[in-house]
């Protein structure tokens, strides 16, 4: 599926994350572990977004030797899906999924939104 996004959805995504860390820091802390062992075990970060969004995440699965290693990581995600708070985190991710999970990650850990701009796949 290729999915495009323009400079200026991405700057009021950029601009709803940095008020989203703001008001929601501890949620924001939670769902930035998640993203940095997400890039650890060099997983999609569309699948770690369907993950959290109750989504099918079956096209994104990554193949793992091992069965534990999803185990950890849905058991991370798990604890994250239990915070009272994570429905905002649900709606801010839901308010730019257009833009795609992987998008919103990168926006996230520092990138600028110009260098984001344009279709991707995922």
């Amino acid at each position: 599926m290729i999915i495009t996004s323009s400079y200026e959805e991405l700057v009021q995504a950029k601009r709803a994350i940095a008020t989203f860390k703001a008001t929601k820091p501890e949620v924001y802390q939670q769902f930035l572990r998640i993203i940095h062992l997400t890039r650890q075990l060099q997983f999609n970060f569309q699948y770690m977004g369907c993950i959290i969004m109750d989504e099918d995440p079956s096209k994104f699965r990554p193949k793992v030797h091992d069965e534990y290693i999803l185990k950890v990581y849905y058991e991370e995600i798990d604890k994250l899906k239990r915070d009272q708070k994570v429905n905002d985190l649900k709606q801010l991710l839901d308010a730019y999924k257009q833009i795609g999970y992987g998008k919103l990650t990168g926006l996230i850990l520092g990138k600028q939104p110009l260098s984001l701009v344009g279709p991707a796949v995922v």
